[in-house]
């Protein structure tokens, strides 16, 4: 097995297949397997096996012929390919609902990402804990990223605060944004942003369940 390393070239469509794999393959950690096959994980997360030895072939040589993969090295390798043997400091910027239910989410920790602050406009919820500490003024966001040393920002705001908030956190030296605002945001290089369009999403269903 050859020694592997972090993979600038792995294709974009690959990177959320990386990480359905790790789940499952941690999934069978956590039940004590040492060794699965590429169709069982294939099975696992509904593709073919030989997707499975194409995407695990860009970053190392993995798996032995008629025994299978190592459960525990390739969640070792699968973790540093995702940048996971690290920790990432997170800011949350919206304090409502969609904000709240991601503070008070626990799995964020266990993959590396550690949550260090909330923030709002709200006075009425300044100060008050939604799963990250006393929300912050939003005031604060400059001084605090530059003193928090913040790799992501998760947008959760109204449409129309999203993209200042994005310049803003973006001209304070935050490097990447998730944005679940309804709108098409954007951000200059090399800033990366991801948007996660709820209602798209939902729509989408609907189309398909609409043809049922």
């Amino acid at each position: 097995m050859s020694q592997s390393r972090r993979n600038e070239s792995i294709p974009e469509a690959t990177v959320p297949r990386l990480s359905q794999y790790l789940r499952k393959l941690q999934q069978l950690q956590a039940r004590g397997a040492e060794t699965v096959s590429s169709r069982q994980l294939a099975d696992a997360v509904g593709t073919n096996p030989a997707q499975i030895r194409k995407d695990l072939s860009y970053f190392g040589e993995f798996g032995t012929r008629g025994v299978g993969y190592d459960v525990n090295l390739l969640v070792g390798e699968l973790r540093k390919q995702l940048g996971l043997d690290r920790s990432w400091n997170v800011i949350i910027i919206g304090s409502g609902k969609l904000g709240t239910a991601l503070a008070l989410y626990r799995g964020f920790e266990k993959q590396g990402f550690n949550l260090v602050g909330m923030f709002d406009t709200d006075e009425r919820v300044i100060g008050r804990d939604r799963g990250a500490g006393p929300v912050l003024s939003i005031d604060e966001l400059e001084s605090f990223i530059e003193a928090n040393d913040v790799h992501i920002a998760i947008i959760t705001t109204p449409a129309e605060a999203a993209q200042p908030l994005i310049d803003r956190v973006v001209a304070a030296g935050v490097p990447s944004v998730l944005n679940f605002a309804p709108i098409r945001a954007s951000a200059g290089e090399p800033v990366i942003l991801r948007q996660v369009d709820l209602s798209t999403e939902l729509m989408t269903l609907s189309f398909y369940l609409d043809k049922d």
